[in-house]
């Protein structure tokens, strides 16, 4: 397949175009990113001399209609799965949540007419299950394909519409889109913003790590790799207007969490310093993956391997300093990410 990556120089869309290339000796994969703050160009450095002209990057915005045709035609595309999305749930509670609108939800219906227009046979829209709201902690419910919308944030709002959308699209013009919801992504490249990184680098300078409220919020964390051999095997058998959510049944809280890394890296537990929770935080998430299990998909870090794969992710953080150098360079907004700030605990 010819795939066009939306948002592929993000952290999870930049695992997919590994695992593709990697997997897929035949496919051809060019990247479509904004390049906006939580892009990274260093996540797919040595991708291009890698795969050669298997691979290609173009600078764009999934709201520019125009561009995003011409790519499309350029490269005579097949195949459309979208990363690009505005993601960090801080910034749409203090930001404002017009940004997230803009790319979450017009970004999204741009590439929707796009992929109407050219008659595109494959589109994957990845989601997350921030849409479902969220979970008792003494509830063993778990979110299904069928659990009613119910965001609790802007940025889970924003996602929730553009997911809509593309069940409108499949209901009014029978578009073929599929859409997945997965869980708290883990592993090398994440943004520092994000949780398991965020911790990693405030433990390394034995600075506090603060932590919402009590810390007992759930999630349920899935490993990079796995969600993108989940999308890979979506692109080619997923079921056009049908819904999949990805997990790989491992629910930890907070604190687990943050005490994993801190044994890991040999720091004490006094490091964790507890903070105001912040508005509408969401209590647990929970992915039932059944349906995805019963295409064959199987994550190679269950919950039982969590503790690998933890260990994986904070060595590769380790062994790769020069990466956070070149990312704390490149902006002062960057950098204002790596200063105190409560735990975040979205994917």
């Amino acid at each position: 397949m010819r795939i066009l990556v939306c948002g592929g120089s993000g952290f999870i869309g930049s695992h997919f175009i590994r695992y593709v290339l990697a997997a897929h000796p035949e496919d051809v994969v060019v990247n479509y990113d904004a390049l906006t703050y939580a892009a990274n160009p260093d996540n797919l450095m040595d991708v291009a001399a890698r795969f050669g002209s298997r691979y290609a990057f173009v600078q764009g915005d999934i709201t520019d209609e125009v561009e995003l045709r011409r790519t499309v035609d350029t490269h005579r595309i097949d195949a459309v799965i979208n990363f690009a999305a505005e993601t960090h749930v801080d910034r749409s509670i203090h930001l404002g949540a017009r940004q997230f609108v803009q790319t979450n939800v017009l970004g999204v219906c741009t590439i929707l007419d796009t992929v109407r227009q050219a008659q595109i046979p494959r589109f994957l829209q990845v989601s997350t299950d921030e849409v479902y709201g969220a979970l008792a902690l003494e509830d063993a419910e778990r979110f299904t394909e069928t659990t009613a919308f119910a965001p609790n944030m802007p940025y889970a709002a924003a996602k929730a519409g553009g997911d809509l959308l593309c069940r409108s699209y499949w209901a009014t013009h029978r578009l073929p889109v599929v859409v997945t919801h997965c869980s708290n992504n883990y592993g090398p490249y994440q943004f520092p913003e994000k949780l398991i990184p965020f911790v990693i680098f405030r433990a390394l300078a034995d600075q506090p790590v603060p932590v919402y409220g009590d810390g007992k919020h759930v999630r349920d964390w899935i490993f990079v790799e796995d969600h993108a051999a989940a999308l890979d095997l979506l692109l080619r058998r997923g079921q056009p207007g049908e819904v999949y959510n990805i997990g790989a049944d491992n629910e930890r809280n907070n604190l687990e969490v943050v005490g994993g890394i801190l044994c890991i890296l040999g720091k004490p537990d006094t490091l964790m310093t507890h903070v105001a929770d912040r508005p509408g935080h969401d209590r647990r998430y929970a992915i039932d993956p059944a349906k995805m299990i019963t295409l064959g998909w199987q994550p190679v870090y269950p919950r039982e391997r969590f503790a690998e794969g933890l260990d994986r992710t904070v060595r590769w953080y380790l062994e790769h300093r020069a990466w956070v150098e070149r990312l704390r360079a490149r902006s002062s907004e960057i950098n204002a990410h790596l200063v105190p700030s409560p735990v975040r605990s979205s994917a």
